[in-house]
């Protein structure tokens, strides 16, 4: 399941943040979760696609990071697959 994520920083973010957050990517691709993280200019500071099997594991995933920013998360059904439901 596919995953899109608007991030607003709670704060700026500092170095160690960055750098913890290299790891934790790390430890979720190996559980199967994919992040597609791009730094944004405007309304929201980041854009994330979360590729991930499950609800709950987009949610375990966000998580991770809510001491330092605030989501608002949207399901991505892709493009085909929403035509075929027409």
């Amino acid at each position: 399941m596919n995953f899109i994520t608007l991030i607003k920083w709670k704060q700026p973010p500092k170095k160690e943040v960055i750098e913890q957050s290299t790891t934790r990517l790390k430890e979720l691709e190996e559980e199967g979760i994919k992040l597609h993280i791009y730094w944004t200019l405007g309304r929201y500071d980041a854009v994330t696609i979360i590729e991930a099997p499950t609800e709950n594991d987009a949610l375990k995933t966000l998580l991770l990071w809510k001491d330092v920013i605030d989501t608002e998360t949207m399901v991505a059904i892709p493009r085909e697959e929403a035509i075929k439901l027409l």
